[in-house]
């Protein structure tokens, strides 16, 4: 029975990792008008993410499965655990229509795990935890350079007459295809790693199902994510479309071909955040949905690494002590936030008082 809920929840947490990869690939193409049915989009991703787990995946499922924590710590409970707790998270950000990194969520509920049991691979994890910085700001100061030498030789103006205006929208959608692709090379580890890592599948085939339910999350569940990136930060010509896809297409390729869980949302954001403030200056990064994008980012993977701490502690060792030190911290934190967000909401209206007063 345990198995078959580990087996239930892996699937549907690979569902929704299509629904976030979705904006991550195919929001470029739809953004830029180069793809206009988002439906159609969300079945290119679909094939694109498909093919790419099939084909590509092996690596990264390896790092999930054995690179952060040792093999015997994942039993059937455990992966359980672990899945449940990223799951949660991803759901969340889903539900909201953030474009939220899957590796992020995936990784901090493993670490979660081996934290409770004092059994992490704690070099590997900083390689990982330093890709997933360094690689965003790989890709956004590639796509601003690229953005900055476009909006220099005015190439958007010249694109909308020029004759090679097709051409470009092939490129861009082939470079999502692409993206897509590399989505699926990445992330169907995510889910599948674990059971792997348990001795629940074989690698192979819990590639090949993963990558079938990644899929169907991306044509079913992707509608909210791909809007979100393709058409709520800023807007992109054809040409900035092709930079966004092939930087993050490009970037995390190689990062999959040496089995590094990186974050795509991050890297395809980081694009088009780099492209916008090409065009339009930086104050792009005032529009609400970036910096509500900033913190869900920052709070999802400690999130699910608390998570997954506390469903061990509770479910596996009964102890409660450990997890009211958790609740308590979350209390005291939610409410030191709202204090704060209370102090500054004062200033205003007692800066007014003070100036009637004089």
């Amino acid at each position: 029975m345990m198995i078959y809920l580990a087996f239930i929840i892996a699937f549907f947490f690979a569902m929704n990792i299509g629904a976030s990869g979705a904006a991550a690939s195919l929001g470029v193409s739809y953004g830029s008008g180069a793809i206009k049915n988002r439906r159609l989009a969300l079945f290119i991703c679909a094939i694109g993410v498909f093919l790419g787990a099939v084909l590509g995946g092996g690596e990264v499922v390896k790092t999930i499965g054995s690179g952060i924590v040792p093999k015997n710590v994942l039993t059937v409970e455990i992966v359980i655990i672990i899945l449940a707790s990223a799951t949660l998270s991803l759901f969340i950000a889903n539900v909201i229509g953030i474009p939220l990194s899957t590796s992020e969520v995936t990784v901090g509920s493993v670490v979660g795990v081996g934290i409770a049991y004092q059994s992490v691979y704690v070099q590997k994890l900083l390689v990982i935890v330093s890709f997933w910085i360094i690689v965003p700001i790989v890709a956004f100061l590639t796509a601003f350079i690229i953005g900055v030498l476009m909006k220099k030789f005015n190439r958007k103006k010249g694109e909308k007459r020029s004759k090679w205006k097709p051409f470009l929208t092939f490129l861009v959608i082939a470079t999502g295809f692409f993206e897509a692709f590399s989505a699926g090379m990445n992330n169907v580890a995510n889910a599948i790693g674990p059971l792997v890592g348990a001795g629940l599948i074989d690698a192979s085939n819990g590639i090949l199902y993963g990558a079938f339910f990644v899929a169907l999350g991306a044509f079913f569940l992707g509608e909210k994510v791909i809007e979100t990136n393709g058409k709520r930060i800023t807007n992109f010509s054809l040409g900035e479309g092709v930079v966004i896809s092939g930087t993050g297409a490009s970037l995390v390729t190689i990062a999959s071909v040496f089995g590094l869980p990186v974050p795509l949302t991050q890297v395809t954001t980081s694009s088009i955040i780099a492209i916008g403030a090409a065009k339009e200056g930086f104050y792009i990064w005032q529009q609400k949905v970036i910096v509500q994008m900033l913190k869900v980012w920052i709070v999802s993977p400690v999130f699910s690494l608390v998570i997954s701490y506390g469903l061990v502690k509770l479910l596996l060792e009964s102890d409660v002590y450990s997890l009211v030190v958790l609740i308590s911290g979350c209390i005291a934190t939610v409410g030191i936030l709202s204090l704060m967000k209370t102090a500054r909401n004062k200033k205003p209206s007692f800066s007014k008082e003070e100036k009637a007063t004089s």
